[in-house]
């Protein structure tokens, strides 16, 4: 499956979530990522895991431009001085020179969108990051980055599974070229007794999670990052790429409730 392109960054379309994965675990689950293929590592400052993403990147073999490392900063970090010092923490952490994709991860009410992109664009014309991402923008918000200010953004990573319409975002995003990346790619884990994926997965010989990964990744512009720490989970989530879904599975999941949101913090921007 071809990576991504998008504002000079070839982005894999498969990658590792590492959210609520810790210290020595963390690091074994992305060394088994690597060892089985992936080359998208996706991480962030609240995560609390970043010295162990780089810990396992650090004893990697791979050559560093084959691994694409993205990480973000949190809401409460977004005037220019936090951001930079929140990046330099991130970098140290990754035993990093650079990291491929910085994200802002959720957008914060009171943030200086201008101030905040003219800072991720210093740091990316000094080369210690590649591109810059949005993480849970709206409609509005990603309207006023790219038509208002003209931000280079290189995808916005939302919560997009098989019970959750992301059309509005997704097409939006679509008309300017710019991917969309799957957070809880398998609802947190919620599909894997779901009745109707089990169904298709039968006739696949294959799982619901692996049915609802691969319609994600079927789809034009969108890559996903399912968490998953444990290897057979890993190869099983590769494996999905095998599966090669026919209209009528593609009828059922369109049959699907598609309301279904499982992330909506209380500091989250109005939905579309």
């Amino acid at each position: 499956m071809n990576p991504l392109q998008t504002q000079g960054i070839s982005l894999p379309r498969l990658g590792l979530g590492t959210f609520r994965m810790q210290g020595d675990d963390c690091r074994a689950a992305v060394e088994s990522a690597l060892d089985l293929g992936y080359r998208h590592i996706d991480t962030a400052a609240m995560y609390g895991n970043e010295d162990a993403v780089g810990a396992a990147i650090a004893g990697s073999t791979l050559a560093r431009k084959d691994i694409h490392v993205t990480t973000k900063v949190w809401h409460d970090q977004l005037a220019p001085a936090a951001i930079k010092a929140s990046f330099e923490t991130s970098l140290a952490k990754l035993q990093l020179d650079y990291v491929d994709l910085l994200m802002v991860h959720w957008p914060a009410k009171d943030m200086d969108m201008s101030a905040m992109f003219d800072t991720l664009l210093k740091l990316k014309e000094q080369k210690r990051i590649r591109a810059i991402g949005v993480s849970n923008f709206n409609l509005s918000l990603l309207r006023s980055a790219i038509e208002d200010i003209g931000a280079p953004i290189a995808c916005n990573q939302i919560e997009y599974h098989v019970l959750l319409d992301q059309t509005p975002v997704r097409s939006y995003l679509a008309s300017k070229g710019i991917p969309v990346v799957a957070y809880c790619p398998l609802a947190q884990g919620k599909l894997a007794e779901h009745p109707q994926l089990a169904a298709i997965a039968v006739k696949h010989g294959a799982t619901p999670a692996q049915v609802a990964l691969k319609w994600l990744l079927d789809q034009d512009g969108v890559a996903a990052i399912p968490k998953a720490q444990r290897r057979a989970s890993q190869q099983a989530n590769l494996q999905a790429l095998q599966l090669q879904l026919d209209e009528a599975d593609r009828r059922i999941i369109a049959s699907l409730p598609k309301d279904r949101r499982l992330v909506n913090p209380a500091f989250a921007p109005a939905w579309d």
